[in-house]
């Protein structure tokens, strides 16, 4: 969608159906703009059955999305909280396009709104989407990368007191953990202490909460050196 009018003109009729219809006991059927995205949606979906390459799906996500931004954008801003199942559907969507940050604007609405996801989808909102950041971050700080910790610290803040699974709040916790410890090396500068204590308690807390809802969550080897870093890097006695 490249027209800029054609996108303001669906953000508008967007904002103008959402705001109409309030409450989660409500449902977006019926407006027009919302059916007819449902309908978009829908040969989508049939589209990417057709491929059977995860990479290759993802990739078909990435190029799909950026049609859907004006609908987005305009149930966001003008949204009550009626029940939409294409927005609880591109906020999947988002996550597997590797589209957190966007995804996470959608996820704060319908857990705010508490909407439900669609039939095919055997998980609780806050367990899909703590656990679908978790293992991506987890999948990369496994491999020798990082993962942001903003929006590691968004999605808690967003999933992180939703009823979930002990062991998917326990991956949060785990790359929480991970992600702040990671930012301290074994020569931090003695100017830098302070702020390696920092991080270094705030993994501590993730990595042991997350050790006591998954004793096998595989966080006891980085607590160890977070406890021997804080050893390390400890206040120097008055």
């Amino acid at each position: 969608m490249t027209n800029p009018c054609r996108r303001h003109f669906q953000r508008v009729m967007t904002a103008e159906a959402a705001a109409a219809v309030a409450g989660p006991a409500m449902t977006m059927e019926g407006c027009t703009i919302y059916e007819l995205h449902l309908a978009k949606l829908q040969q989508d979906y049939l589209r990417l059955k057709q491929v059977q390459s995860t990479e290759g799906k993802a990739e078909l996500k990435r190029q799909l999305l950026p049609e859907y931004v004006p609908y987005v954008e305009g149930a966001l801003a003008e949204g009550k909280g009626a029940q939409d199942q294409v927005l609880t559907t591109l906020m999947v969507w988002r996550m597997d396009a590797g589209d957190f940050a966007g995804a996470l604007d959608i996820a704060d609405y319908v857990i705010t709104h508490a909407l439900l996801m669609p039939d095919r989808f055997e998980r609780t909102t806050g367990t899909i989407v703590a656990e679908e950041v978790a293992e991506v971050a987890l999948k990369a700080q496994k491999a020798g990368g990082t993962f942001d910790l903003e929006l590691l610290l968004r999605t808690e803040q967003i999933a992180g007191k939703e009823d979930m699974p002990d062991q998917a709040k326990a991956k949060l916790h785990l790359a929480l953990g991970k992600a702040f410890a990671e930012k301290v090396s074994e020569d931090e500068s003695a100017e830098n202490t302070l702020i390696a204590r920092t991080h270094l308690d705030s993994a501590k807390t993730h990595l042991g909460r997350a050790i006591e809802l998954h004793t096998n969550c595989g966080g006891k080897k980085d607590l160890e050196r977070v406890e021997r870093l804080l050893k390390k890097f400890a206040a120097p006695s008055s």
